[in-house]
């Protein structure tokens, strides 16, 4: 019974296939607008936390307001960090902004990154040409420089760089390396940058100072005994004041981001759902249009014994059927739209099952839930009042 019910109801569809498609039609882009949004926002999550994670699970970044009598750290309270029980690395972070002069070329408002040797060994500080920042030129405060690829292109187009010398507020620098080209978002402004050893930065360039450094500790530490034996240090160090500095824990940034970026796929996937609110609405009318049409069909088939119940499990069906075909259409759009939005933005493409359990189930609710009235007046039509249509 229940196989001729469906075939009964897939007829009806085909018999009317302009109709039927354009009813399907809002469900196709409510269906399509979640998934592709849903997709993007998963890709676009897994690539900011997987650049974060990359950075160093085993981090702790220490940021410095200061006082005005110590308004940053110095050396000698880094080598103090360094010498922590369970630290591994002390990478300090300096920035300033500076006119850049090469031979005839000049370019206003370049960040300069004051950095130590250390900092080379993190991912996604690979160079393209030259060397890195040697532990001697920051020990005997060498004036060299390592150019962002973008800054070198700019500044010495179709040459190497290396070699090369170019100005910073007057003072000269040897260009010794430059870095490859990166397009994550993480280190994407180093490719219009300069880095220097930040002993020298501090010096030569006014503003610039040691506000922020990199802990780094052995994979496997316990992270609450690492940050109590940086705190209770930095705590001496600022003269027993802890209101002059955070210590942020790497974790904790990827747990916000991955609730910022969940929560905005889910405030836009629930906009995108109002369009299913509008495709059940025309499945609903579309239905109700069919029981009037076929209100001799429904007046001869109870005349003939059918059941109200099988009469309201037709029309359900028929409703269903529908928002399950433009489901499957919305579902293949939507993954098509990821697809090529993840290739324009840069994102990992990635299908997961989750995005597909949602599309069906969202059809056969909407079916259900829109297709119960139409449905219901069906069974209710008195096969006496149906058959003077006839």
């Amino acid at each position: 019974m229940l196989k001729q019910i469906m075939v009964m109801a897939l007829d009806s569809i085909i018999s009317n296939k302009v109709r039927s498609g354009l009813t399907v039609l809002g469900i196709v882009i409510g269906v399509a607008s979640i998934i592709a949004l849903m997709l993007l926002g998963a890709g676009a999550t897994a690539q900011i936390q997987g650049e974060l994670a990359g950075l160093g699970g085993n981090r702790l970044t220490v940021s410095v307001t200061g006082t005005p009598v110590k308004p940053a750290l110095t050396e000698e309270n880094l080598r103090l960090l360094e010498g922590l029980s369970q630290v591994t690395a002390v990478l300090p972070s300096t920035s300033a902004r500076v006119r850049v002069v090469a031979g005839d070329v000049q370019k206003a408002n370049v960040r300069v990154f004051g950095r130590s040797s250390d900092f080379f060994t993190t991912p996604g500080t690979e160079l393209a040409g030259g060397r890195a920042l040697h532990p001697l030129d920051i020990g005997m405060r060498q004036h060299v420089a390592i150019l962002g690829a973008d800054l070198a292109e700019e500044l010495y187009p179709r040459r190497s760089p290396i070699g090369e010398r170019l100005y910073l507020r007057g003072r000269e620098f040897m260009v010794v390396g430059v870095m490859a080209a990166s397009e994550g978002f993480t280190m994407s402004n180093i490719n219009a940058g300069v880095i220097v050893p930040y002993n020298v930065a501090e010096r030569v360039l006014a503003g610039s100072r040691v506000n922020t450094v990199d802990v780094y500790f052995a994979m496997g530490s316990d992270v609450g005994a690492v940050g109590d034996e940086l705190l209770a240090a930095l705590t001496g160090i600022f003269d027993g004041r802890s209101d002059v500095f955070t210590i942020t824990n790497q974790q904790g940034i990827l747990d916000m981001m991955a609730t910022i970026m969940n929560t905005l796929t889910l405030l836009l996937s629930g906009i995108a759902a109002i369009s299913l609110l509008v495709g059940g609405i025309g499945i609903m009318n579309m239905m109700l249009v069919s029981v009037t049409e076929r209100t001799n069909e429904i007046g001869l088939r109870k005349a003939l014994g059918a059941e109200p119940h099988l009469i309201m499990m037709q029309f359900l069906i028929e409703a269903v059927m529908l928002c399950l075909l433009g489901g499957a259409i919305g579902l293949a759009l939507g993954m098509a739209l990821a697809y090529v939005g993840s290739l324009l933005m840069g994102f990992a493409f990635a299908v997961t099952l989750f995005p597909i359990v949602l599309a069906v189930g969202f059809s056969v609710a909407v079916g259900l839930i829109f297709g119960l009235v139409p449905a219901q007046k069906a069974s209710r039509l008195n096969p006496i009042d149906a058959l003077r249509h006839v």
